[in-house]
């Protein structure tokens, strides 16, 4: 006879521990949109070049931080996941985008500092959602 209280019987369901691409996608790339724009607007600014340098890196942990916010909150569970996701996928889309180029460190350092952000922005989604 089977004990209710065994891990298999409490096993999670398929449902609860599936992930919200979309919602992860979506953030991803508005969070670049976002980041693009902040950057195009900073780069016509005089010494616009050196500027992104100092405005890039906070930028991107705070478009994170909202968007991860933004994804998890939609998600149901697994909120920091959500969150580092949407980090990680904006990460490797800049990296597919400037592929071959030699970019500023403060810029590796800006992909690091998303995946923090969106991973903090899940932790805001999971504290406020719970009861």
């Amino acid at each position: 006879m089977a004990d209710d209280s065994s891990p298999m019987a409490q096993a999670p369901t398929a449902q609860k521990l599936s992930l919200r691409w979309g919602r992860v996608l979506i953030g991803a790339v508005l969070m670049e949109v976002v980041l693009f724009a902040i950057a195009a607007g900073a780069y016509f600014l005089p010494n616009g070049q050196n500027l992104l340098l100092y405005v890039i890196p906070p930028a991107c942990l705070v478009t994170s931080l909202y968007f991860g916010y933004w994804a998890a909150r939609g998600a149901g569970n697994r909120y920091i996941l959500h969150g580092a996701l949407v980090g990680i996928i904006a990460a490797v889309v800049y990296i597919a985008l400037t592929w071959r180029q030699t970019l500023p460190m403060a810029y590796t350092v800006s992909h690091f500092l998303k995946i923090i952000g969106g991973a903090l922005g899940g932790l805001i989604a999971q504290r406020r959602a719970a009861p």
